[in-house]
């Protein structure tokens, strides 16, 4: 019988060790709402500039749109591959609301072509010809506020280099620069969501119809 209280005692002790072990390992939120547990916001040195995002090509991934020089001759403004991402915790509001809350960052990698072989601008691969992604060429970054940039109908626009590396920090662009084809063209809150099908697929929010713009006033993300 002693034996028997003792294996007992041990095998409850075991026990009380492996519960506590558990009990002190992280607990992980569920895999399809990890990104909501908390947010990515826009970081800013003492003088106002814009830190780069860290880690953003872990960020959701929304499209790579590409206008080669061959098309816009002599020289496109943009012929690089736009590879853009969007920060995780402000793609599931998004999601939910049909609204950009307000902190969303949306960051724009510049990635070169492959050498071009062939006279239409394009190279050859074994799969055929085609446009390739090559090098990487800089960034640009775009943050949603409101109140911080009225100038530019609530967006700001950064240019982290037009090249590598890119810059640690960056000053906030005037509307002349960047903001004023946004707000004349994009289809949605200043976004070009006409061109990423993951985007441009949220309903909009009730009320509202085609690329009508959600004033301040109603906008659900902004505090009051």
């Amino acid at each position: 019988m002693r034996r028997t209280v003792l294996a007992l005692s041990a095998v409850l002790g075991v026990g009380a060790l492996a519960t506590a072990a558990f009990a002190q390992q992280p607990q992980l939120p569920p895999p399809d709402d990890w990104h909501a547990t908390g947010r990515y916001l826009p970081e800013y040195t003492k003088d106002g500039d814009l830190i780069l995002p860290k880690n953003f090509h872990e960020w959701v991934y929304v499209g790579s749109p590409l206008t080669p020089n061959f098309l816009n001759p002599p020289q496109a403004n943009f012929p690089e591959f736009h590879n853009v991402y969007i920060e995780p915790g402000s793609y599931d509001i998004y999601k939910k609301t049909g609204v950009f809350p307000e902190g969303t960052i949306f960051v724009k990698e510049l990635q070169l072509m492959q050498p071009a072989t062939n006279p239409d601008g394009s190279s050859t691969a074994p799969s055929g010809k085609g446009f390739f992604p090559g090098a990487f060429n800089g960034a640009d970054v775009t943050v949603k506020d409101t109140e911080r940039y009225k100038a530019s109908d609530g967006w700001g626009y950064f240019n982290f280099n037009h090249h590598e590396p890119k810059a640690a920090t960056a000053k906030v662009r005037s509307v002349e620069e960047c903001g004023y084809c946004h707000i004349a063209s994009a289809k949605r809150d200043d976004v070009w969501t006409q061109f990423y099908a993951l985007l441009d697929q949220v309903p909009l929010p009730p009320g509202q119809s085609g690329s009508k713009k959600m004033p301040p006033s109603e906008n659900p993300s902004i505090k009051k």
